[in-house]
């Protein structure tokens, strides 16, 4: 069989470059491994509760001076910023313009996306709300979707984040707000003969508020450990500060709920790295009525995008043809198909287990690969592709590997997995070209 040959100019030193810089002052921090055995995503199920949500301050639209600005290529970043590529400001005003209209066109908006957003004026905040399916493409009803969702969020953290006796102490209270009994002292107690077996600290019964509490300890305290070694870089996730600790419990809540409405996936440990992203943007968006809202906004958007993933998450499917392994093996049969020799090389002169880096790859999104404003142009690209971010993953992941194939192809086992599990600094935006060209066509 004729081997496949590449193109030369792939592996150019001309691609190569330092990576950006990430959004602080402390150095990236080293790679660190998943483990190995997760379990399947759900979505959580529609909820039941209605009630009036307030109405949320609406997303602001881009102004037609802020359009303007940018055909004139000034910019909004005030005096002093430094002028944009022409490429850049000339996808920046396409971007614009397009979230001005009253009904986006979302194929026009997945074309330029992927290329990559502008990380100011809130744009990608917006765009990643229109992509994921979170906000509909008609403007008019942002407004209703944004105040019934994060009210159905309010009313997931007052149910699911209480402890047992919070819970009855809530029911008892609700309870005698309605009596008209001047007998009753505090609403809030519980007297010794009203506690029913259920309600008991020790009751093992599987309706049992506190037994199903305790059981819910151990997927705690993990989220809590990951929690606490988000992006430990970064000043907006680490450290002692009061908003360092504020976006830690925001991404805490937003597990947990998201583990106790999936009790058959439950929380996976890496998770937190998928939400980080989401959640920063979302976070960092200038207008304070969004950014407020940044925790209720992150957590559907998060379950939306682990849809899309859930049978990666599977640990029942792993062998399956939809589980991690599976997918696994597809991005071997991609690099096959481009380039036989490098594949033949890795997997069976060097006998290479794709699982031994593509494991973590595939799951955690590859948001430890790369340094987070990396990661966040990556992303743009995943969730602008209509074919779904898995296949854009595949692909991108396949153009990782042979943007490095001639280091691969000098090394042997120990060298290439070291590599790989490492993977050097690279030219973001051709690392996506060559990805796109893989495209099946």
């Amino acid at each position: 069989m004729a081997k496949k040959g590449v193109p030369e100019w792939l592996n150019s030193s001309l691609w190569s470059s330092s990576p950006s810089p990430i959004p602080d002052d402390r150095p990236p921090p080293a790679a660190t491994a998943v483990a190995p055995s997760p379990p399947i995503v759900e979505r959580p199920p529609p909820s039941t509760i209605s009630a009036a949500p307030a109405p949320p301050l609406p997303i602001r639209p881009p102004s037609k001076s802020e359009i303007n600005d940018l055909q004139n290529g000034s910019g909004v970043d005030g005096p002093g910023s430094v002028t944009p590529a022409a490429e850049d400001v000339s996808r920046k005003t396409q971007v614009v313009a397009e979230l001005s209209k009253k009904v986006i066109d979302l194929k026009e908006l997945r074309r330029t996306a992927s290329q990559g957003l502008p990380d100011d004026a809130g744009i990608r905040s917006l765009v990643w709300k229109l992509l994921l399916g979170y906000l509909s493409p008609d403007r008019s009803l942002w407004s209703s979707e944004l105040a019934k969702k994060r009210s159905q969020y309010k009313q997931f953290k007052e149910e699911l984040l209480m402890n047992p006796s919070e819970v009855t102490r809530k029911m008892e209270k609700s309870k005698s707000g309605d009596s008209n009994d001047p007998k009753v002292e505090s609403p809030g107690a519980l007297s010794r003969s009203e506690i029913t077996h259920e309600d008991h600290p020790l009751s093992l019964g599987t309706t049992s508020l506190w037994n199903n509490f305790f059981k819910d300890t151990e997927v705690l305290e993990q989220i809590d450990r990951d929690v606490m070694r988000t992006h430990p870089d970064m000043h907006f996730f680490s450290g002692d500060s009061a908003v360092a600790k504020s976006n830690q419990d925001a991404l805490k809540n937003v597990l947990t709920i998201f583990a106790k409405l999936n009790p058959g996936i439950r929380y996976v440990q890496g998770m937190n790295e998928i939400l980080a992203p989401i959640f920063y943007i979302f976070k960092n968006d200038p207008d304070k009525g969004n950014a407020a809202y940044a925790e209720a906004d992150a957590f559907f958007c998060f379950v939306e995008l682990m849809s899309g993933f859930r049978d990666n998450f599977c640990q029942q499917l792993d062998n399956s043809v939809v589980g991690i392994r599976y997918t696994i093996t597809r991005l071997s049969m991609l690099l096959k198909h481009h380039d036989e020799e490098l594949w033949r090389h890795l997997e069976v002169t060097t006998k290479i287990n794709p699982q031994f880096y593509a494991f973590r790859w595939i799951t955690l999104l590859l948001t430890q690969e790369f340094n987070f404003v990396e990661s966040l142009h990556i992303w743009d690209t995943l969730l602008s592709d209509p074919e779904g971010p898995q296949e854009t993953l595949l692909r991108v992941c396949c153009a990782m590997l042979i943007l490095v194939r001639r280091r691969l192809l000098a090394g042997d086992f120990t060298s290439n997995l070291k590599l790989l599990q490492n993977y050097p600094p690279t030219n973001i935006s051709h690392m996506l070209y060559v990805a796109d060209k893989l495209r099946s066509k």
